[in-house]
Order: structure tokens, then C-alpha cells, then sequence
């Protein structure tokens, strides 16, 4: 008599984690070389045979390899430009916060619907600054002009500075400095799950850690080169037991078929992931989507097989800050996106602030 052996199920396949970006090409501005960061970061480049080469100015990167548009964008994505920051003049940032402080310019992610594939125009590579002390000392100027105001900076409006830690140090910086000041408050948000170098700082409470986050399909579809949901939510745990203020910016909400469970099964997700006794001091941002016309041509040409909807006959125009109209969600569908993830957010974290819906 023979023994059947039941057949064993399949061993689930574990993905690897997301790896820390390595850009491909490397330029340097001569002067930034006369800086401690600056000299760190070339013999960080150099101990990995990343080819590099020198530029007069981070703001004219020319004759980039690739044979035609999309390829060059393709490789300005992952190519850094180190160099210095010679406007200290800060934006406005809000809602979000008083200041953009501005340590990063470019992101290693390939988010279909950004923002910055505008705001960046044709340079879309990584700019990363090595003279924080000149930042942080600009910095504390605007704090002691609004005292006894706290002053807010927000320190990836043009990055995700979080992706480039490991390389710059500069959130580092900018966390133990803010941790020293009394009317000084450091945010950021990220898509990335690298915390590591910041878990351990002295921080006081000062800075609060957003992580970016979407229902699966938006996730999906067009975040590309980012971080998965489990990555980022694991990574917000970590903040949370560090002490970190935390939150979370579900955006850009998309409509889409089946949004509803897309975003029940987020907040749903949040609630079973992170510590219970999280909701306290936990905030929301809430943006729908929104476009230029300039950006749906941008990143139709950049992306061709997007799945992004920016139909303008479908949406509403709304006057934008930088003077070109954009188109947004109508009034019906912007409040049903609103009251609905507002009704799921509360449910799951009653103790948590909504800080706007935009």
C-alpha cells in the first residue's frame, strides 16, 4: 500500500524591503566641496563608484544621457546635484505650515499626479544643499521676527527629504535644532519607510512626522519608486514609539470606482496597524486631487499609460496661488470625498484632528 504525501501549499514569497535610493550620476558645485557635507557626500559617492562630475550652478544641468525626452526625464530622476542654497528667503507654506524651509529640491519617486512635475519644469533631478547653517541660521531669524508666535516649517514642500537622509543628514540637523528652540516646530511627510537615522534623536516633540498615504488602488497605479503601504505604516509605528508627533496626509484623493471601500480599507488598516493608544495627538491632512492644464500635459507625455483621470470637462476650476487655474473635484463629489473619509477617520480615531480638507 502506497502513502500519498499531501502536497505542500506554495511558501509565500517575501518581498524585499525598499531599497534607500542610489542615484546613477552625481554633479558637484565646486564651493560645495568647501563644506563638511559636501565632503562627506563625495567620499560617499566615490566609495560606491557612482560616476560624477562638476557643474558651475545646481540650477543648469545640461547634455543629461538619454536619446529622447522621456528617457532623459527618466535618468534626471535619479541623478543628484550637490550644491549650496543661496536663496534664504522662505515661501509660504500653508496650509501646511508657516515656512518651506528648504533643505531638498526633486524626488527619487515617480508619482504620476505630483506637483512637481510642474513646479520643477525641466529640472527634474535631485538638488540637495550642504549649507544647512546657513538654512538653519535663516531659519532662526523668522522665528525670533514672529515671537512669541511658534513658528512652523515645513521641510518637504519640494522633496521628500526623508528618501535623501541617509544620504544628506540634513532632517537630522534640522530635528536637533528645532528640538532647542521653544517657538520652533519642524514637519515633514514622506512616503518612504527609512527612519533609522531618526529614531534615537533628541527631538522634545518639536518635529511631526506625516507619512502620505492612499487607498491601494491610487498606491498601486501612480506612486511608483515609493515605499509600499505596510513600509510606511510600519514606519510610522516606529515614529510613534520614538515620541514623534504623528500624522498622516491622505492625498491626492482620487476618485475613482470603488473609492469608498478603497478608503474604508485604508482607515481600516491604520487602526489595526498602529499602537491603540495612538489616536491622541494624531492629525489628518486631507487633499483631493487637482491639475493644471500644464501638468496634464507634462505628465501625459511623461507617464503615456497613466491611468490618471484629468478630464477638464469633468472638474471644477478654482484660481490657483501661482497663477494658473486648476482643476478640482465639483462641489457634489469634493463633499462626499470630505464627509466620508471624515466619518471613517473618527470612527477608527476618535481622538485624532482633521487640520483641513483642501
Amino acid at each position: 500500500m502506497s502513502l500519498i504525501t499531501p502536497e505542500r501549499p506554495p511558501a509565500k514569497r517575501t518581498r524585499k524591503p525598499t531599497g534607500l535610493f542610489i542615484p546613477e550620476l552625481v554633479f558637484f558645485e565646486p564651493d560645495a566641496l568647501n563644506y563638511p557635507k559636501g565632503e562627506r557626500i563625495m567620499e560617499w559617492v566615490k566609495s560606491r563608484n557612482i560616476p560624477y562630475r562638476m557643474t558651475t550652478s545646481h540650477n543648469r544641468i545640461t547634455n543629461l544621457p538619454g536619446e529622447t525626452e522621456v528617457e532623459q526625464y527618466k535618468i534626471a530622476k535619479r541623478t543628484l546635484v550637490v550644491g549650496l542654497r543661496k536663496t534664504l528667503t522662505f515661501d509660504q507654506s500653508k496650509p501646511s505650515a508657516d515656512y518651506a524651509i528648504p533643505i531638498a529640491t526633486g524626488c527619487m519617486g515617480h508619482c504620476h499626479y505630483c506637483y512637481l512635475q510642474t513646479t520643477l519644469g525641466a529640472k527634474p533631478y535631485i538638488r540637495v544643499y550642504v549649507n544647512t547653517g546657513d538654512i538653519i541660521d535663516a531659519a532662526k531669524k523668522y522665528i525670533n521676527e514672529r515671537s512669541p508666535e511658534i513658528t512652523t516649517f515645513e521641510a518637504a514642500c519640494t522633496s521628500d527629504p526623508l528618501g535623501l537622509e541617509h544620504i544628506t543628514g540634513s532632517l537630522t540637523e534640522l530635528i536637533e535644532f528645532m528640538a532647542e528652540e521653544p517657538l520652533g516646530r519642524l514637519r515633514f511627510v514622506t512616503k518612504y519607510q527609512h527612519v533609522e537615522p531618526l529614531l534615537k534623536l533628541k527631538h522634545n516633540g518639536h518635529t511631526r512626522v506625516r507619512f502620505s498615504v492612499n487607498a491601494d488602488y491610487v498606491i498601486k497605479n501612480f506612486e511608483p519608486a515609493t515605499s509600499r503601504f505596510e513600509e510606511r505604516i510600519e514606519a510610522a509605528g516606529q515614529i510613534a514609539r520614538a515620541g514623534y508627533p504623528l500624522g498622516f496626509i491622505i492625498a491626492p484623493i482620487i476618485w475613482h470606482d470603488g473609492w469608498e471601500d478603497g478608503y474604508s480599507e485604508l482607515l481600516e488598516k491604520l487602526a489595526h496597524a498602529l499602537p491603540p493608544d495612538i489616536g491622541k495627538g494624531l492629525t489628518f491632512e486631507m487633499i483631493q486631487h487637482r491639475f493644471t492644464k500644464t501638468a496634464k500635459t507634462v505628465i501625459e507625455k511623461r507617464y503615456p499609460k497613466s491611468k490618471l483621470e484629468m478630464d477638464i470637462e469633468k472638474r471644477k476650476k478654482k484660481w490657483g496661488k501661482w497663477g494658473q487655474n486648476k482643476y478640482v473635484y465639483p462641489d457634489e463629489q469634493q463633499t462626499a470625498l470630505r464627509e466620508f473619509i471624515t466619518e471613517r477617520i473618527f470612527e477608527h480615531f476618535p481622538e485624532a484632528a482633521i487640520d483641513y480638507f483642501t
